[in-house]
């Protein structure tokens, strides 16, 4: 506690007196969360970015770092084990199947639940790729009803108006490609294989329908908490902005 007080007057002491006068209170909060691993708060914005920039620049610089973003991370958890071996990403089962999984672990029989869980991560590491296609026809259509507000708002404020606005529309798009993955890996078959041999697992009406709909999910998930860091990095180091119009609206 004794840290957390000292970088809290310190971080009081260095504040602006625009800043010590107008916001402290916000000010100190910010600061002693993020001591206290609150995670995802930011201090407050000035919100001086895109000060003599049009909507439309703006607009198109929010665009080109989601763009930028997306490739990326389609290209990182496309390759194997993108999903599977990442921590932060990793796909679990579904949660009916993760009970079963945990006795069988117990019981030293989780062969098959195991299989089942590399798979679904398999599915969604073959639908990556597929993702950035998808993504970029997504963000054509998207519209910033107000791209200044989001340019200075937290780090990953364009990738968490994306997802909040097109996500249903990314989830149609995405669904025939993670519909064939997930047969493809073999995720359908190891079910299968998973209830014949089970006895008085939980079922559900269609499991390939189950799986698609988990894998979907959770590779959606996964795409935009890496999204959001790289939207971040842009926002937060100048050498990640490696076009003219990035450099224009992320300029501090």
């Amino acid at each position: 506690m004794r840290l957390i007080a000292l970088s809290l007057l310190a971080a009081t002491m260095a504040a602006p007196p625009a800043l010590a006068q107008g916001s402290l209170k916000d000010f100190g909060k910010a600061v002693l969360e993020q001591q206290t691993g609150g995670g995802g708060v930011s201090l407050p914005s000035s919100g001086t970015r895109g000060q003599g920039l049009s909507t439309g620049d703006i607009a198109s610089g929010l665009k080109e770092a989601l763009r930028i973003g997306t490739e990326k991370v389609s290209s990182q958890l496309g390759r194997a084990d993108g999903y599977n071996r990442d921590p932060a990403v990793h796909i679990p089962l579904p949660d009916s199947l993760q009970k079963v999984q945990a006795g069988l672990k117990m019981a030293g029989m989780s062969g098959l639940t195991d299989d089942l869980e590399l798979k679904l991560n398999r599915a969604a590491e073959a639908a990556a790729p597929e993702a950035k296609r998808i993504f970029w026809n997504a963000l054509e259509k998207m519209s910033l009803d107000d791209a200044k507000a989001i340019l200075n708002g937290p780090s990953d404020a364009a990738t968490q108006y994306f997802k909040r606005t097109m996500t249903p529309d990314l989830k149609t798009a995405m669904r025939p490609v993670v519909d064939k993955t997930v047969s493809e890996a073999g995720a359908v078959k190891s079910y299968e294989s998973l209830t014949a041999s089970a006895k008085g697992l939980p079922m559900v009406g269609d499991g390939r329908a189950m799986l698609t709909d988990h894998v979907l999910d959770g590779g959606l998930k996964g795409l935009f908490t890496y999204l959001g860091r790289e939207e971040a990095a842009i926002r937060s180091d100048p050498t990640k902005r490696t076009s003219d119009i990035l450099r224009k609206v992320f300029a501090n």
